[in-house]
């Protein structure tokens, strides 16, 4: 019976020690402000954290989501970042940023971040938002202004705008840097680049319309 309980007590512990290993630690300090010179700083996370003393509140501000980028690109969109490179205060906080701003018929072609999900707040005109999950089950929601949709981590996303007037979304990630990989920039556009047989085969399309993709990109 003490065989029994010596075993059930150590299978516990092993499955307490794996959920503790598997979640970010937690912070053992108020902020972590990052600076990219290790003059007085400590290394955490990618960053240099400066002196907590040495913070002020322009490391935690940013400026911007109120102005529009210009739209008139292929895409028709644009976006505005806050991360960790220009909101130093995000160092470790696991958290960053967005506007997105959409011309009538303008998008953001199909792409993931592999170290965030996502929530969209559509804050003017019209949106087709949606993600696919890994079933290739298509969830997707028009929305207007003040609808939220959310996107979870690694799925493949896309937005555009259904409207008839320029849309306006604000986004919010849980990583001060999410990545972004465009589906058709990396396939199409690698370097070196994938071989058109290859990818002949995997799109069902003759190597010559893939060659011409791969030009594009």
């Amino acid at each position: 019976m003490k065989s029994l309980s010596f075993l059930a007590s150590l299978s516990l512990l092993a499955l307490t020690f794996q959920f503790a290993i598997a979640a970010d630690p937690s912070q053992v300090q108020d902020f972590c402000v990052a600076v990219n010179s290790p003059v007085n700083g400590v290394y955490v996370n990618g960053k240099f954290c400066k002196d907590p003393a040495l913070a002020t509140a322009n490391d935690f501000f940013f400026t911007g989501l109120g102005q529009p980028k210009p739209t008139n690109n292929t895409l028709g969109s644009s976006a505005t970042f806050g991360n960790v490179d220009n909101v130093p205060g995000l160092n470790t906080l696991g958290l960053s940023f967005a506007r997105g701003d959409f011309a009538v018929n303008g998008l953001v072609p199909p792409h993931y971040h592999p170290r965030a999900s996502e929530v969209v707040l559509a804050a003017q005109g019209t949106l087709l938002v949606g993600f696919i999950a890994s079933d290739q089950r298509l969830f997707m929601k028009t929305l207007n202004a003040g609808d939220v949709f959310v996107i979870p981590q690694g799925l493949i996303h896309f937005a555009a705008n259904v409207g008839h007037v320029p849309a306006v979304v604000f986004v919010a990630m849980s990583s001060q840097n999410p990545g972004t990989i465009f589906v058709a920039d990396n396939v199409f556009g690698s370097n070196p680049p994938i071989t058109p047989a290859l990818l002949a085969k995997v799109f069902q399309l003759n190597i010559t319309t893939i060659m011409e993709l791969q030009a594009k990109f």
